[in-house]
């Protein structure tokens, strides 16, 4: 199976979360290169400078320095070629469908996750 993205972005405060969603990535052959940041705010940095131009960002909702929702915002404001085209997937354990609806009407997320990841849904975002 070919890697299907060069660089995947994944933010999410939780260091478990975060080891197990790269497992499913790593195993699922996703991507090339997978950047965690347990950080949102550190992530739009990264993005800022362009040391990360991902294809794909996962992002979890409930993060104590900056919510997903937040940190859509500040997306929104930096610019650089190709942005238009990264993918982002909302990777959340909420049930609140509010945060659902919220991620759904937004023009940047693709789509809404449950955490955690399996390769079943990793599968299903692939086609």
């Amino acid at each position: 199976m070919p890697v299907r993205y060069k660089t995947c972005l994944l933010i999410d405060d939780n260091y478990i979360d975060n080891f197990v969603t790269r497992k499913i990535l790593e195993s699922g052959k996703f991507a090339e290169d997978i950047v965690v940041h347990q950080s949102p705010t550190d992530a739009i940095e990264a993005l800022r400078d362009g040391s990360v131009k991902p294809d794909v960002i996962f992002l979890d909702i409930r993060m104590p320095q900056m919510t997903g929702f937040e940190f859509l915002l500040e997306f929104e404001t930096i610019e650089w070629e190709g942005k238009e085209k990264v993918k982002i997937f909302m990777l959340s354990s909420s049930l609140d469908p509010t945060d659902m609806s919220n991620s759904l009407n937004n023009k940047y997320v693709a789509q809404f996750v449950h955490k955690p990841l399996t390769h079943e849904a990793l599968e299903e975002l692939c086609t």
